[in-house]
């Protein structure tokens, strides 16, 4: 049985032809109400032509808790930019792309080539980037009358996981985090294992607040670098961490033997970025129990299929504001083993913008079978957050200092992005070692700021206090 969708004979008709072919049948009762309200007897494919897209591009503020963790290496996370599509219709699609973190952007010369378009034709594209296709899909099938799950496939779940989301902090603001998040329904937490903290003392601070139904995954990117050097280090975070323990990317991805030796050896489950190594490799030589998924619909859905084939779970990453965590419910619904937390970032920020933000139950959120994507842009924040467009990434001056208890600090400066990620990935950071501690150091206006940061992007560098 193939799973991924293959190039038909041309005796076949391909899934865009089909759905073109079988949109007033499929999903015809929306359309049907559509033709009567505007005098034509009949649907016509002309009503699903794009005549507009808008862009408007918003700066969210974050929480306060992230708001200072993300400041460190992650500043531009806070603009997004949500897009509208309109059909001939006058049916309106929403979508969004996070500007500097996203599987695609969408481009000038994108909405240039929608524009005019069958939006059915066009919505399975990946190349169109995140919000233009995911606002397609909304105005599709919005003119359907159907959720978005129904263009996908058929809905096999009610209900799908989703998980909170920050990157690396100091301990206490870890701790707190979680417990934020079980209060908010949420039972699952996902978090960055790094270097320049004490990855002891954040997992006991959690483990001492948490109760046992509550799943934690750390995200090391690498960093724990090899097998021999990472294990012994997860074995005594297994010794106190939560029952339910996801490791992503411990060490690098294409050391198969590595991985494999950490999931004989360690209780907690391994999970890999799908592709690396290849995912035949990857299940045939069961280096993870699992895969960490992004990506366009087209991708989306094939992967998902591979996943159900190899017997592999899997968590949804599709990151953004409560815009782009509903666009990730509709593919929770069809995809069978998206059954780990989906990682969407939302809760970052001090508003969804959605007029009803997506509500937790036991860690699990209700797919929704409202008509499109599901949600209401709440226009009110949309308009108060409201920027023109960065020219480039915003990239402010950054200084981080890293202090070890016997007196060492490093300092490092932000010459690229994940500049501090890439300095562990290269070995310029010290291992992993307990009382470590890392800050952002603020910009006084001094000397000797000026003098420390300049150095750092030359090189990082420690001293001895």
């Amino acid at each position: 049985m193939k799973l991924l969708r293959q190039t038909q004979p041309t005796t076949l008709i391909t899934r865009r032809q089909m759905l073109e072919a079988s949109f007033a049948v499929s999903a015809g009762m929306g359309l049907c109400e559509f033709s009567a309200r505007v005098g034509h007897a009949a649907p016509s494919k002309k009503w699903l032509t794009i005549t507009d897209i808008e862009r408007t591009t918003v700066k969210l503020p974050y929480r306060e808790t992230s708001g200072r963790n993300m400041a460190r290496e992650l500043p531009h996370w806070a603009w997004t930019e949500i897009i509208e599509v309109t059909l001939k219709s006058d049916q309106v699609g929403i979508g969004e792309t996070l500007l500097y973190y996203t599987w695609g952007a969408t481009g000038d010369d994108d909405v240039a080539r929608a524009r005019g378009k069958n939006a059915a034709a066009m919505m399975w594209d990946d190349t169109l980037g995140a919000g233009l296709q995911m606002a397609l899909f909304d105005a599709v099938a919005k003119s359907a009358g159907v959720p978005i799950h129904a263009l996908l496939g058929t809905k096999q779940n009610e209900t799908t996981p989703v998980g909170w989301w920050n990157i690396d902090t100091s301990a206490a603001d870890m701790a707190s985090e979680c417990q934020e998040a079980y209060r908010q329904g949420y039972r699952g937490y996902k978090t960055k294992g790094r270097p320049w903290y004490d990855v002891w003392q954040q997992i006991e601070e959690v483990a001492k607040v948490m109760p046992d139904d509550f799943h934690f995954a750390m995200d090391f990117n690498d960093t724990l670098l090899d097998a021999e050097r990472g294990i012994p280090i997860l074995k005594e975070l297994e010794a106190i961490a939560p029952k339910h323990l996801i490791w992503e990317t411990p060490i690098f991805q294409s050391d198969v033997p590595g991985n494999q030796a950490i999931r004989k050896t360690c209780r907690g489950k391994v999970a890999m970025h799908y592709g690396d190594p290849d995912p035949l490799v990857a299940i045939r030589e069961d280096v993870c129990d699992g895969f960490v998924v992004g990506g366009g619909a087209t991708k989306l859905m094939g992967i998902g299929h591979v996943a159900e084939m190899g017997e592999k779970s899997f968590w949804l990453q599709l990151v953004g504001t409560g815009i782009t965590a509903a666009w990730s419910l509709q593919f929770g619904g069809v995809l069978r083993n998206a059954t780990w937390p989906a990682v969407n970032c939302h809760q970052l920020y001090r508003h969804s913008l959605l007029v009803d933000p997506i509500r937790m139950v036991e860690g699990v959120a209700d797919v929704p079978d409202r008509p499109g994507i599901g949600i209401e842009l709440d226009r009110d924040v949309i308009a108060r957050f409201r920027v023109d467009k960065p020219k480039s990434r915003p990239d402010p001056p950054r200084l981080i200092e890293t202090r070890w208890p016997d007196g060492r600090t490093m300092y490092l400066a932000n010459t690229e992005v994940n500049f501090v990620l890439n300095a562990a990935r290269k070995g310029v950071t010290p291992y992993f070692e307990r009382g470590v501690d890392t800050r952002l150091v603020p910009n006084d206006g001094s000397k000797v700021w000026r003098e420390r940061y300049e150095r750092a992007r030359t090189a990082p560098f420690i001293v001895k206090q």
